[in-house]
């Protein structure tokens, strides 16, 4: 609703809105598109539509048709194109058109990946060229990585506002509630994002690695991640689980002891040590590790504790062997002679 206020299809019923220059977009596949007429014809169609004039979009015609990759079919009717296509030449145009605001949702997800990753592309290049962009998404890892600021929806009121890891804490924290509504999850107030029940909770998380015994490891070296449990209850089930992030914010590797087949139990008033020791094969950069208490597979399950990014850690080097990227896969190379 805010995306189509924005860019003039729907009028407001009250209130105000005053926009600055040209904004476009990706919202409803097809919106403002013909199916009877060509793609080439629809470029003309859905640029003037935008505000571009007709030598504007002759100037940039070549680039629209090149962006949207789809050959000779730029010339058949827009009804025997497939969402994908459709796709394509909507979000071409649309980001060909100059804008000073791009505005975008989940149309995007109907493309193949390797679209979506140009598109994605694309956009954070009109970001860092100074252009402004309004992203609705229910996918965090694309908030993370396209957003400065992040607003939360509920019921047509902002439920809090702010940085995009904040608002997403506070998304995850509401679904955990919506989907545990037998406890009662609290927000832990002291903290910038914890949240459960916290019967059982974390008095201390730290991450060492091995050889250095500090947080900064080499890539390769072993990690012990180090939490400290206090249990107020007596339970046979607990899961403890890690997300392990990049600095993008996104999940680059997670885990708990409910996947690990091991079993936790504790018992009131007792106070738990417990040890993930885990090869640290990731690329150079820094880290942020997050932890969770809670029952079953997941913390949407029983959740006493949700802690994001609770300690850091940074690799700054190789043990071994350099490499380029996010993971250490450690390849095997046999090469051999067919003679």
């Amino acid at each position: 609703t805010i995306l189509k206020i924005l860019t003039g299809i729907t009028i407001p019923d009250v209130g105000t809105i005053d926009v600055v220059g040209r904004v476009t977009g990706l919202l409803e596949l097809g919106l403002g598109f013909n199916t009877e007429l060509t793609g080439l014809e629809n470029i003309y169609g859905n640029g003037t539509l935008l505000g571009m004039k007709r030598s504007e979009i002759d100037e940039k015609l070549p680039l629209i048709v090149d962006f949207a990759e789809l050959g000779p079919f730029i010339k058949n009717s827009l009804k025997l194109y497939s969402s994908g296509m459709v796709m394509r030449l909507a979000f071409s145009v649309a980001i060909h058109a100059d804008p000073q605001c791009f505005v975008v949702d989940e149309a995007l997800s109907v493309g193949d990946a390797y679209f979506q990753q140009k598109c994605i592309k694309k956009i954070k290049q009109f970001k860092e060229d100074g252009g402004s962009i309004v992203f609705v998404s229910h996918d965090m890892n694309a908030v993370k990585l396209l957003c400065d600021k992040a607003i939360l929806l509920e019921e047509g009121e902002i439920a809090f506002h702010g940085e995009p890891e904040q608002v997403i804490n506070h998304y995850n924290y509401k679904l955990a509630k919506k989907q545990d509504q037998e406890h009662e999850l609290k927000w832990d107030t002291t903290a910038k994002a914890s949240y459960g029940t916290f019967e059982i909770r974390t008095t201390g998380v730290k991450i060492i690695g091995e050889n250095s015994r500090t947080h900064i490891l080499s890539a390769g070296e072993l990690a012990h991640v180090i939490m400290e449990i206090e249990s107020s209850i007596d339970l046979t089930n607990l899961t403890v689980g890690i997300d392990i992030r990049d600095k993008f914010g996104q999940i680059i590797f997670g885990t708990n002891t409910y996947r690990l087949r091991k079993v936790i139990s504790v018992q009131k008033d007792n106070v738990y040590t417990l040890t993930l020791s885990i090869p640290m094969n990731v690329g150079i950069g820094l880290y942020t590790l997050s932890c969770a208490l809670h029952t079953g597979i997941t913390h949407e399950d029983h959740c006493f504790q949700w802690s994001d990014s609770i300690c850091s850690f940074e690799v700054s080097g190789d043990i071994e062997g350099s490499f380029i990227g996010l993971c250490k896969l450690e390849p095997k190379i046999d090469f051999t002679s067919k003679e």
